[in-house]
């Protein structure tokens, strides 16, 4: 095995560990965004009216990014393809851009900091996450 390819199975690795957790972490922002969106707009009925909302709503929209890349990583991964080995290093780039806090710049990083800030278990996630994706 060369260095080169060492390096690419560290990096399709990584990119294994980090799906489950990333999926908790969007799990968790979702419920914590939905707690924001009731105390605003009053309780969310049904499960079809907040899927219509996570999908459809303003509200949500900053966490699309998230759910778009974890569909980028599910194709990579259960792809039947041979990826490139440059690939899960270019989605662990990827998740190091999308996964920044800053309490000014984009709206995703605005509230994904406002999130971790505010509640523990996302940012004890936040934490795994950049574990993994450091470079």
């Amino acid at each position: 095995m060369t260095a080169g390819n060492f390096s690419s199975d560290l990096a399709f690795q990584r990119l294994r560990e980090l799906r489950p957790i990333l999926l908790k972490l969007h799990k968790a922002l979702l419920e914590a965004e939905r707690e924001s969106y009731e105390q605003a707009n009053g309780r969310i009925r049904t499960k079809g009216e907040y899927f219509q909302l996570v999908i459809g709503h303003e509200w949500f929209s900053w966490l699309r990014p998230i759910s778009k890349f974890i569909v980028q990583i599910d194709e990579v991964l259960m792809s039947k393809q041979p990826q490139p080995p440059e690939k899960a290093e270019e989605l662990l780039q990827e998740a190091r851009d999308l996964l920044q806090t800053s309490a000014t710049g984009t709206a995703l990083r605005e509230r994904y900091h406002v999130a971790v800030q505010h509640h523990p278990s996302i940012a004890a996630m936040h934490a795994k996450v950049s574990e993994l994706i450091e470079e």
